[in-house]
């Protein structure tokens, strides 16, 4: 990957989050953790010069990469000669395109997403009224901090909105830290990677609805329920309703409570 990047004459873009790995050993880890994905129709967002990319090709994978950065679109075209037919690239932005435009069947997400566009990418893939996605999981790198934040329990300093949205239909674990030193340039803050599949979905409860209630709730979240949703029409009727104390915080709710919530005003 070095002698790719040289001849190339690429270095990481801070302005599009990147930051580049090389260590093939630890690729090929983050490409194992979905399972196997000999034959697997794989979305990659952000490729750079393809470091992950070829761990997944090595995998079997076929791989649909979207990446912005004209200049590593080079990189990536000697791999798909590499590898042939198993490796699609798409100059675009990621955020403007809908992945279910790209795969005939289900697919896997696996990618080193870059860090100014990571949270929103992901909030987006597990949004959608219709359950179970065609996703069949998500393996992303983000900033460690933004890691611990998606697999939070309740109480905890790191339990916010995006712990609810990831896990009150979908099973979010945190399956390997990355050292910053990995990285070239190395990221002033440590990484790790979070593996996600879809649960069941609660019967009654609207993705919608449930959007709105956490965003209220967690948006003052140092202010107690009976405040920070009162804007929410209905929602403290629902917390009198399920039985819910309007004096507690956001952080104390659990996942089932805010899907409770949710139901109440769904119906």
């Amino acid at each position: 990957m070095r002698e790719v990047i040289a001849r190339h004459g690429l270095s990481a873009s801070k302005a599009l989050g990147q930051n580049f790995l090389f260590d093939e050993q630890l690729l090929d880890r983050i490409a194992a953790i979905p399972g196997s994905l000999n034959g697997a129709n794989v979305l990659e967002v952000g490729p750079g010069p393809g470091g992950l990319t070829r761990a997944l090709l090595r995998a079997g994978a076929n791989v649909t990469a979207i990446e912005m950065d004209r200049r590593c679109l080079p990189a990536l075209a000697e791999l798909e000669e590499a590898f042939p037919g198993q490796l699609k690239v798409i100059e675009g932005d990621a955020m403007k395109i809908a992945p279910e435009t790209l795969f005939e069947g289900p697919w896997h997400v696996v990618a080193n997403l870059p860090y100014n566009v990571g949270t929103a990418l992901f909030i987006g893939w597990l949004g959608g009224e219709a359950w179970p996605p065609q996703w069949q999981s998500l393996t992303l790198m983000f900033q460690e901090e933004v890691a611990r934040r998606i697999v939070a329990e309740p109480d905890t300093s790191a339990y916010g909105r995006l712990a609810v949205l990831a896990q009150w239909r979908s099973h979010a674990r945190l399956a390997m830290k990355v050292h910053r030193s990995a990285f070239t340039p190395p990221p002033k803050v440590m990484s790790a990677i979070v593996h996600v599949v879809p649960g069941d979905a609660p019967e009654g409860v609207s993705m919608r609805v449930l959007a709105r209630v956490t965003e209220a709730a967690f948006g003052q979240r140092r202010k107690m329920l009976r405040q920070s949703l009162k804007g929410v029409p209905g929602a403290l009727e629902a917390l009198e309703t399920l039985g819910i104390d309007p004096q507690r915080r956001a952080e104390t709710l659990s996942v089932t409570e805010f899907v409770s919530i949710a139901r109440v005003l769904t119906r």
